[in-house]
């Protein structure tokens, strides 16, 4: 592996560990702060860790970081529009965020390329480990059918 510490399978265990944890969040999101390259999936986890920041800051703050977080994600999207990793981050923050701010945008258009790009897996542009995650999350968070959820698990890894 990598030794970068932004080599996604590292990106993605931080992403896991600050999910849950406050302190892994602020690791995260300090990891990530000064991050000024143009890597689409990069940048997407960098979105992913403001987001994070915003459910743990203070009520004056939330609005800045997930305002920050949507900044990024349109950044990340933009260099790698059809990279399905960078998506899933952004629908999993987006669906997650209530409604009035306006900032959902992109579920349905990012829910259908993730279902597509996984039921077309191993063509998804999906590694193993993140192929499970994003059928994890559709299935596992009823963001999709049944018959969807059925055709998913199907699809083997």
């Amino acid at each position: 592996m990598s030794s970068s510490p932004f080599h996604p399978t590292i990106l993605r265990r931080h992403y896991e560990q600050a999910a849950s944890d406050k302190a892994a969040g602020e690791k995260f999101y300090n990891l990530l702060a000064d991050y000024k390259d143009r890597d689409g999936l990069v940048l997407a986890y960098k979105g992913a860790a403001e987001a994070i920041r915003a459910r743990d800051a203070s009520m004056f703050n939330k609005l800045t970081y997930v305002q920050d977080a949507a900044r990024t994600f349109e950044q990340a999207v933009s260099i790698d529009p059809r990279n399905p990793e960078i998506r899933f981050l952004r629908f999993s923050v987006e669906s997650n965020l209530p409604a009035f701010l306006g900032l959902s945008k992109h579920v349905d258009e990012d829910k259908e390329l993730l279902l597509n790009a996984a039921l077309a897996h191993p063509n998804s542009g999906l590694d193993a480990e993140a192929f499970r995650t994003v059928r994890g999350f559709l299935v596992g968070r009823g963001h999709v059918s049944e018959a969807e959820a059925e055709r998913l698990n199907r699809v083997a890894e």
